[in-house]
């Protein structure tokens, strides 16, 4: 006890000495008594991550030592390290996969399966969980093969529906914890649990129905021949199942569609369209997650053709999504933004950006972002080729209102405006004035951040304003960034240093206004900032005097 002490509560070389002693002589103390004293300590309320990172360390190191003794401990030892594994915490899940896989090494296949098959028909769902989870991680730790049988045997247990249940989250689980590895076992994990998908409870065909999807992205882009079984059923059950039971089976066909052939995949992707198409009105949160991310998924398919989507989908797409309400909900926001983006990319720039550009002066600054973040990906994607002079001049009217509306300064906003601007390129040239017009009054601003970001925006656009031969323009800057120079805000400075150096690697040195002879010794005591963003660019100094 006074070693495990040492060990949470020490020093570090008290606890390096505590950790190497209480290792070396494992096997002399007995698995018991350094079981019975460090499980009382993990499972203390007031333990610290810090300090529970530190008795896994210990528990991690003693059960190489202690090997085949931790067989009658696995159980008490099990009770305590799987909750770690749905710990919000990544490093604690981490910790909690790490010792049970060395624990499955120790103790051996059978004494993982025979302590841990009781919890496996738990009436409690939590027990359930962390148990399948446990066993992905066993079979992660001791190969796939082992544990088939095992697995064959409990997924088509007639005693419980919740053995049942157990069985395919843990086929589900060893796909999400293993990837790519599950290749060489795929058909005989599907074979396993495709009867599941007809099973006479609701949440046994909804639980398969999400393993096969997990096995379908673990085997992304192989395997469509080992789920040829499966898609009778899933197809019946798209058109049978409602609510969660129908998000399920709609996600396994999400990640299925990207795995066949073009020609199948354009035929099957307009059967499950009529379906996404019904739930876009569908108020479930989850389910709109999923049918977006089904949605892209299709579209990003080869055989799917364009001028399907711009007739059969881009009507009710943004009718029922581009909303108010998907802004507000960040992880609805991340997934609506990247269909967008996948869309564009088989139906082209222009037609999504007609349908958006205007949202660039809605009221509601959130939702500004997400058609400005749009509109950055889709461009940044595929250039501005196919927008013509009327959508431009939207184009450019919308992105210098959204910058200047905002309340909060965000990257979105900048990022936006600097992709845009330089995908145009040379067409930006007639607006150059009235965007510098923007940056010079934001420069002046009382906000820091207002006018750090106004200096960023300068380095972005820079090489455009170059491109517009507007050499006039960038001196006029240089001489207002040089009067800035005085900045007390290190960030700002560092973003005014990052502009000018910009304004410079463009103009050249020779006309550079002020000249750099003016402009050294204004630079020279900037060097004495211990900021890092001015440290990195107090370079820029050094560069001028190479080069004078």
């Amino acid at each position: 006890m006074r070693l495990l002490l040492k060990i949470k509560n020490g020093t570090p070389p008290m606890r390096k000495a505590a950790l190497r002693q209480i290792t070396d002589k494992a096997r002399e103390f007995g698995a018991g008594p350094l079981f019975n004293q460090i499980l009382p300590l993990l499972m203390s309320p007031t333990l610290e991550d810090q300090e529970r990172h530190l008795l896994v360390k210990v528990i991690d190191r003693i059960l190489y030592k202690l090997d085949d003794l931790v067989r009658p401990y696995v159980h008490k030892i099990l009770v305590v390290i799987e909750p770690l594994l749905i710990d919000e915490d990544y490093y604690a899940r981490v910790e909690g996969r790490e010792i049970i896989s060395n624990l499955a090494k120790a103790a051996g296949l059978a004494t993982m399966i025979s302590t841990m098959r009781p919890d496996i028909d738990n009436i409690d769902e939590y027990v359930r969980n962390t148990t399948a989870r446990a066993f992905a991680v066993v079979a992660s730790a001791l190969g796939i093969p082992s544990l088939l049988p095992f697995l064959k045997a409990v997924c088509r247990s007639k005693k419980s529906w919740q053995a049942r249940h157990t069985g395919i989250k843990i086929v589900q689980q060893i796909a999400i914890l293993m990837g790519c590895a599950i290749l060489p076992h795929l058909k005989s994990l599907v074979e396993i649990i495709e009867h599941g998908l007809v099973d006479e409870q609701q949440k046994v065909r909804t639980i398969t129905a999400l393993a096969m999807a997990a096995l379908a992205e673990a085997a992304t882009p192989y395997g469509i021949e080992s789920f040829d079984s499966v898609l009778k059923p899933l197809w019946k059950g798209i058109r049978t199942h409602r609510g969660k039971g129908l998000a399920a089976f709609l996600k396994a066909i999400g990640y299925l569609i990207p795995l066949m052939d073009a020609e199948y995949a354009n035929y099957y992707t307009k059967e499950v369209m009529l379906i996404l198409i019904r739930e876009f009105q569908s108020p479930d949160e989850e389910m709109k997650k999923i049918v977006l991310k089904v949605v892209k998924q299709c579209c990003g398919t080869d055989g799917v053709e364009a001028q399907y989507i711009k007739d059969e989908i881009l009507p009710h797409f943004f009718k029922h999504f581009w909303n108010h309400r998907m802004a507000l909900d960040r992880r609805n926001y991340r997934q609506l933004v990247d269909t967008t983006v996948e869309i564009a990319n088989k139906v082209g720039a222009s037609e999504i950006i007609n349908r958006v550009v205007d949202d660039l002066k809605d009221e509601n600054e959130q939702y500004r972002k997400m058609v400005m973040e749009s509109i950055e990906k889709t461009m940044g994607n595929l250039g501005a080729a196919d927008i013509d002079s009327r959508l431009e001049e939207q184009l450019i009217d919308g992105i210098l209102y959204a910058f200047q509306e905002q309340t909060t300064e965000d990257v979105v906003m900048l990022n936006g405006f600097g992709t845009i601007v330089n995908q145009l390129g040379k067409r930006v040239k007639p607006y150059l004035p009235q965007i510098c017009g923007t940056i010079l009054w934001r420069l002046n601003n009382k906000s820091a951040k207002v006018r750090q970001q106004a200096a960023d925006l300068i380095s972005r656009i820079a090489v455009v304003m170059k491109m517009c031969q507007e050499e006039k323009l960038m001196g006029h800057l240089g001489v207002v960034l040089y009067e800035y120079l005085g900045e007390e805000y290190p960030e700002v400075l560092g973003s005014i240093l990052g502009a000018l150096k910009a304004i410079v690697n463009v103009i050249g040195m020779t006309k550079m206004t002020p000249p750099i002879k003016d402009l050294l010794p204004r630079l020279t005591p900037i060097l004495k900032n211990r900021h890092e963003k001015v440290r990195s660019l107090t370079n820029f100094e050094l560069y001028f005097n190479f080069c004078i």
